[in-house]
């Protein structure tokens, strides 16, 4: 199988083959596999050092910064504490100064007592112990051999571990699900116990045994699971439960956070007691001997045994699932459930999940839940993205300033402690934080500074000139000292003054008066500079527009961070190009106003800048995610730390006439917001996993292409009924795409109401039937022109269909 080796992070050490109880849905003793039958009851002396050998070999060979280590049985008490002592002295030794050491041990709990947790206080064992819920609900399965009873015993451990004194190695509570139970008991019982963690796991089944329905339903398990949910969700969440953890953070482009979910390669080996290598244990659940590999720690490396085909299926991503799965819109979340619940001896795991139906109803009702509190207030809300977009350039102002630690010398600490000084929301800190260069510096110079480049700290003195230029503009009289060279000094968004001749470098120190700033250098006399009058030493940004409702815009031409776009700056404009973009921005604005009132006036308070560029082709709008001009639109550059700007700027080759430049200014916009949008949150993940379909053009393309095609057709509709027509097509395929996170779909219903909303009052357009996505993996490339129908309605699609009733034998695959 192709694809690089996935290092194991997580290794599973059977210190104990035997148990203490007698629980009725136990994977290791009540399912398929019999192989404990056969293993020695502790783990020998001999597989304990080479499993520590082993370990630190993987670990130092791969680099890994840690590593985790499960104690696991049967039950790990039962090896007793002097053999544990030998367990976690040789694994810290030979983990010493290699990689961080995560020791945990998962517990019945039965035998926990003050003996073994000073023990694991000793070494920093966590642990984690199995519950069922309250005294009916665990004892319906975790029993003694005679029936007697454990939940006395098991609460006794966990009052133990909630003292003061063991607190910090209470890892947490495992619940395996049992529909018969009432699930609002289960969870209070759990949550009573306030545990810092609660793991909720479906029990182990496949297709040949598959999980009790006694009602029927396909969704019995996730009903029980989302009436959890409601009842976690009122009472504000106190207990973390890791699997609605993972679906939150799938659901936002996360990765998943459990084995069971999430399309995330497996990194987990299990050692044996007798020092046998196997893949994941819950695999004994579907046939005798599936979890083996023929490796031992005392003859294979752990890259071996990662290499080895069962381990590989489970590392591929959307590879590895099932054809079925790979075209259904909740596969990123769920990840074609755990790996064993797919087995069938028909077609071993080339299956749905056993739990296909409950998991996809699980996702989409937390979805349905969640989906406000998850989604950034950003998506919908203009004011709040321009503020998001500011508290990142805030964020990576502090970054700077880590990065530097002390290497900007004087110069630096003086500008950090006057922007430290800035009135949180006052106008300077805005003026500061607004300019969208200034967050094109911040991204360069970083990236220079983790390369190690020449001159990368020289560059991060800017800030000074920054917060010059943003108290000036502010009218705030504080005294700034700055860097200047080669005679020049600049003040970002405001202009260049000269100050000597080519060559001259020091410093100089600028304050704010009335009408414009005065300036101190070399020991000469403070020199006032009019902001907005040129003259031979000083060349303003020029501000265009301001009249008939038109916003005033700089029109920077000046900046040294402005040439962050995919085509070449213009140099200097001369007076009369300058009035030309003035008259023109007038004239284009009022069309704006006339055609698509509501975004003129979302741009009007978001642009702040248009920087003019040379043309490439007619109606050239770029931002600085661009790719070259035979694509309509790409999606954000590959390393956004070097191009990028702050929202708020725009790059224009200025067009002949109003017209043309009203839907350059739009299209520019559309692209500019949505580019801010992916800078401050996860509108999709796996980009590129999958190729859709796209109206405008031969062949599919990725979801980032598609979601912006669609963004600026939307916005341009006012201008081109036949793009807005494409939009409404391509909104069919995004709603079914799995890559999209919940911001994602919150967005797509903005773009639904506005395309609804234009073809209500203009009938200009039609919509077509709803289009299909393919995976990568199966080639799909788009139909030509169906049937029409009146969009009015059309644009919203019928929601997707529930999933089909689990019957008792897989579905058969889907093919070509």
């Amino acid at each position: 199988m192709k694809g690089p080796l996935v290092p194991f992070r997580e290794i599973v050490l059977k210190v104990h083959s035997r148990c203490d109880l007698a629980c009725d849905h136990c994977y290791i003793y009540e399912h398929a596999d019999h192989s404990w039958r056969n293993r020695p009851k502790a783990i020998t002396d001999e597989a304990i050092s080479w499993t520590a050998l082993r370990l630190a070999e993987h670990a130092k060979s791969h680099a890994l910064p840690s590593v985790s280590v499960i104690l696991h049985g049967g039950e790990p008490l039962l090896a007793g504490p002097a053999r544990l002592r030998r367990v976690c002295e040789e694994l810290t030794a030979a983990l010493d100064g290699v990689a961080a050491l995560d020791l945990r041990i998962h517990t019945n709990g039965v035998q926990l007592g003050p003996r073994y947790l000073d023990l694991f206080d000793e070494f920093g064992v966590k642990v984690g112990i199995s519950l069922d819920g309250d005294r009916a609900a665990n004892d319906r399965h975790r029993r003694f051999a005679d029936g007697r009873t454990s939940h006395p015993l098991v609460l006794r451990a966990v009052r133990l571990l909630n003292e003061e004194r063991y607190r910090h190695l209470y890892l947490g509570l495992l619940c395996t699900v049992d529909i018969a139970n009432d699930p609002v008991a289960v969870y209070d019982a759990l949550a009573e116990l306030d545990p810092p963690l609660v793991d909720f796991l479906l029990p182990h089944a496949t297709w040949e045994t598959p999980p009790p329905r006694p009602d029927g339903s396909p969704t019995a398990y996730a009903d029980w699971l989302l009436a959890v949910y409601d009842r976690w969700d009122a009472g504000g969440r106190r207990v973390p439960v890791r699997l609605f953890a993972s679906v939150h953070s799938t659901l936002t482009g996360g990765p998943g956070l459990t084995e069971s979910l999430g399309l995330a390669p497996t990194d987990l080996v299990v050692v044996e007691t007798d020092g046998s290598l196997e893949q994941v244990d819950s695999l004994k659940s579907a046939y005798d001997g599936a979890a083996a590999t023929g490796f031992d720690v005392f003859a294979h490396p752990f890259d071996e045994v990662a290499r080895h085909p069962g381990v590989r299926a489970r590392q591929l991503g959307l590879a590895g699932v099932g054809e079925t799965c790979r075209t259904c819109p909740v596969v990123r979340s769920c990840g074609g459930g755990l790996y064993t619940h797919r087995y069938s001896e028909s077609r071993g795991f080339d299956n749905t999940s056993v739990y296909c139906g409950d998991l996809e109803a699980l996702i989409r009702g937390v979805e349905q839940r969640a989906s406000a509190a998850l989604t950034p207030r950003a998506v919908g809300d203009p004011a709040a993205l321009l503020a998001e977009h500011q508290d990142l350039t805030l964020t990576l102002l502090a970054s700077l300033h880590s990065e530097l630690a002390g290497r900007g010398g004087e110069l630096w600490d003086r500008a950090w402690r006057l922007a430290l000084g800035l009135d949180a929301g006052g106008a300077a800190l805005d003026a500061l934080l607004g300019h969208p260069y200034t967050q094109t510096w911040l991204r360069r110079t970083l990236t220079a500074l983790a390369a190690g480049r020449p001159g990368a700290v020289g560059e991060a003195l800017r800030l000074p000139a920054l917060i010059a230029a943003a108290l000036i503009a502010a009218g705030d009289p504080a005294p700034v000292r700055v860097r200047y060279e080669n005679g020049v000094l600049p003040l970002p968004g405001l202009g260049r003054l000269r100050l000597g001749p080519p060559g001259a470098g020091g410093e100089a120190v600028v304050h704010a008066r009335p009408g414009g700033f005065a300036v101190t250098a070399d020991g000469r006399p403070a020199r006032h500079v009019p902001l907005d009058t040129e003259t031979a030493d000083w060349l303003p940004v020029r501000v265009i527009g301001g009249r008939d409702g038109t916003p005033r815009l700089r029109l920077d031409d000046l900046d040294d961070h402005r040439d962050c776009f995919a085509a070449p700056v213009r140099p200097r404009l001369d007076a009369a190009e300058a009035d030309r973009w003035d008259r023109l921005l007038t004239e284009a604005w009022a069309l704006l106003r006339e055609r698509a009132p509501e975004q003129a006036a979302e741009a009007a308070g978001a642009l702040t800048t248009l920087t003019p560029l040379t043309a490439l082709t007619p109606l050239t709008t770029l931002t600085p995610a661009d790719a070259p001009p035979h694509r309509p639109y790409a999606a954000p550059a590959a390393d956004p730390a070097v191009r990028g700007h702050g929202y708020g700027a725009l790059g224009l080759a200025l067009p002949d006439d109003a017209r043309e430049l009203a839907v350059a200014l739009l299209r520019g916009f559309r692209r500019a917001r949505l580019d801010a949008l992916l800078d401050v949150s996860d509108l999709y993940a796996q980009d590129g996993w999958w190729r859709h379909p796209a109206p405008w053009q031969e062949g599919e393309v990725p979801v980032s292409e598609l979601l912006a095609g669609v963004c600026e057709r939307a916005g341009l509709a006012p201008f081109d009924p036949e793009g807005a027509h494409q939009a409404v097509r391509a909104l069919k395929t995004l709603e079914s795409a799995p890559e999209l996170a919940v911001a994602g779909r919150r967005l797509l219903e903005e773009l639904r109401t506005e395309l609804k909303g234009y073809a209500e009052t203009s009938g200009a357009f039609r919509a077509e039937g709803p289009a299909v996505s393919a995976p990568a993996a199966v080639s799909t490339r788009a139909s030509g022109t169906s049937a029409a129908r009146e969009v009015a309605g059309a644009a919203v699609s019928a929601p997707i269909a529930a999933p089909p009733v689990t019957s008792s034998a897989p579905p058969a695959p889907r093919r070509g």
